[in-house]
């Protein structure tokens, strides 16, 4: 009788929230995950309300500057909360950046903004408003696995190119070497991208002579004659590409030195400043993202900050000026009050296996890159806006990432560009950032890692779905947590927050229902580095399967189709009924 109870809940709490997709006259609305309508059902006349006085405010900036708002999304990696925009914490690790903390003292400081735990999957969360199940981009991509987010996204490039807006993208990508996955062929007018991570800066014979990279240059390496297999490891790599709208990517760059990699970062910063003059001259609307990669794994010899780190000495050197040219830039074109700017983090620090001297670390939460803990997930994050945003802030209302998606389609009116054919987990937040703390509209979030959900979040209570979290004394996986008293998920709780077990495992079945409603897609799958101009000949040879292979009795490059059924997580699985 209780199963059947419980059952009929959730099946009409389900219908609600289909109802409420398809209610709006005219045509469907933007389908949002389930547990969405819940709130909207509870808020949505006073959101309504709002919104209405936010169109006001809106139509009044774009009347005034004959263009809708610019966009600006400046997010670099692997940093904890409070690594900038606080700047007592910062005095604790031994560094400071003076620029970035002042931008946040003129806007908002968000003391919870969710990210992806990991590089690839939180940076298609950005383009696309969705969790990467959704997509296919939920592990990190390395060389040269072909594997990309598929050309059937839509991206938030493709949604504000629709209502007139430039677009551009510079900096670090990290979302696959296949051909569709190139910025310039998902909405992207121009892009100068590094097509992997910060591990690059490794991936060249000095750091292999170094034992900083192993495996990757053999030439270096004594001779090994027990060695058979001599295509296990593919020889070279594409590191940087650039490439328009319309037209074939090209490479840029030998990419096999450190210098090379340094160079990129200084390349990318001055396309970004150019794209935005241009556009401004232009009078023309533009949505940048710039991504640096800011920091190498190859310590420098000289330290410049006290804490004597990868970190702390580009974060002074490199990541600092840098927010301090893009500001400067905005005011010297009097485009700043019309322009709306996000820095952040995409994800936390690598605690696991950083490079020597990092000063990669936790911060005030446990857990790095990769967890679902809030180490992991939560980050620094700040907005500035002269004029809509109210200096001084600080905002404690939940918001992800994804959010961002349909932020910036609301400010540039281009929501009705936006797909109706699959859940977009992105809300519109611009309530928050222009009225501020208390106007948020989430109060939860699903925590993948990889394709397992490892957590949820909801008000300050959050679940642990996968059984072996390391701290559970009781020996019950399903460990609960109060974030008010408990910021560390460090004392698992069971008897005395029993009664949430329920409610989270609703929220997760009707998750999940939706998700058969409108399946995931797949990522993109296929040979690597094609669709480049000025493709060099070893960059030719790493399209195809090596030539000693050419003979054997089945395709290659048939198999990659299969890689997705490949085991992620051998840790155990989600113990949804516990």
């Amino acid at each position: 009788m209780l199963r059947l109870i419980r059952e009929t809940i959730v099946g009409l709490l389900f219908v609600v929230a289909c109802q409420a997709a398809f209610a709006q006259p005219g045509g469907k609305k933007v389908v949002h995950d389930a547990e969405y309508y819940i709130l909207e059902a509870q808020n949505g006349k006073k959101w309504a309300v709002e919104d209405g006085e936010l169109d006001k405010k809106l139509a009044e900036l774009s009347k005034g500057y004959g263009t809708p708002p610019n966009i600006v999304h400046f997010m670099w990696d692997d940093q904890p909360f409070g690594a900038v925009g606080i700047p007592a914490m910062q005095k604790i690790r031994g560094y400071e950046t003076p620029v970035l903390n002042r931008i946040a003292s003129q806007g908002i400081v968000f003391t919870r903004m969710y990210t992806e735990p990991s590089c690839t999957p939180s940076r298609a969360a950005c383009l696309t408003g969705q969790h990467p199940i959704r997509n296919g981009m939920y592990t990190v991509g390395f060389p040269i696995e072909y594997h990309g987010l598929a050309a059937d996204n839509v991206t938030i490039a493709e949604v504000l190119s629709q209502a007139g807006y430039a677009t551009g993208c510079f900096g670090k990508l990290h979302l696959g070497d296949v051909e569709e996955a190139y910025p310039h062929n998902q909405g992207f007018d121009e892009a100068f991208w590094a097509v992997y991570n910060q591990v690059f800066s490794l991936w060249h014979a000095q750091a292999e002579a170094a034992n900083a990279v192993i495996g990757l240059h053999p030439e270096v390496l004594a001779e090994d004659p027990y060695k058979l297999d001599k295509t296990f490891v593919q020889k070279g790599y594409v590191g940087y590409l650039e490439g328009k709208k319309g037209e074939l990517a090209e490479e840029w760059g030998a990419g096999r030195t450190l210098e090379d990699y340094t160079k990129f970062d200084i390349e990318a910063q001055k396309r970004a400043l150019d794209f935005i003059r241009r556009n401004a001259l232009a009078k023309k609307p533009f949505y940048l993202a710039w991504w640096p990669q800011w920091t190498a794994f190859v310590p420098e010899p000289r330290k410049t900050s006290l804490q004597r780190g990868l970190v702390g000495d580009a974060y002074e050197e490199k990541l600092d000026p840098s927010a301090d040219a893009l500001i400067k830039t905005l005011e010297e074109l009097g485009i700043a009050k019309n322009t709306l700017v996000v820095m952040m983090s995409d994800n936390g620090p690598m605690t696991h296996n950083p490079p020597p001297g990092a000063g990669m670390g936790e911060g005030v939460f446990r857990g790095g890159k990769g967890d679902f803990t809030e180490g992991g997930v939560r980050v620094s994050a700040q907005a500035w806006w002269p004029g809509m945003i109210r200096p001084g802030q600080v905002v404690h209302d939940i918001i992800h990432e994804v959010d961002l998606y349909t932020t910036f389609a609301r400010l540039a009116g281009a929501t009705k560009f936006l797909p109706r054919d699959c859940i977009i987990d992105g809300i519109d937040q611009t309530s928050l950032l222009i009225n501020g703390d208390t106007h948020g509209r989430r109060d939860y979030v699903f925590v993948y890692t990889g394709p397992i959900l490892g957590a949820t979040v909801k008000d300050q209570y959050k679940k642990h779905w996968i059984s072996s979290d390391p701290t559970a004394s009781s020996g019950i996986g399903a460990a609960y947590y109060d974030l008010y008293n408990d910021p560390r998920e460090q004392t698992p709780l069971l008897v005395n927050m029993l009664h949430f077990k329920e409610p989270f495992n609703r929220m997760r079945a009707r998750h999940e229902a939706w998700m058969k409603v409108y399946p995931n897609r797949e990522a993109a799958r296929g040979p690597a580095y094609t669709g480049i101009a000025n493709a060099r000949p070893e960059t030719e040879a790493l399209s195809k399967p090596p030539e000693a292979l050419k003979n054997l009795p089945y395709d290659v490059l048939d198999y990659i189709k299969e890689l997705k059924n490949l085991p992620f997580d051998p840790t155990g699985e989600p113990d949804v009924g516990q």
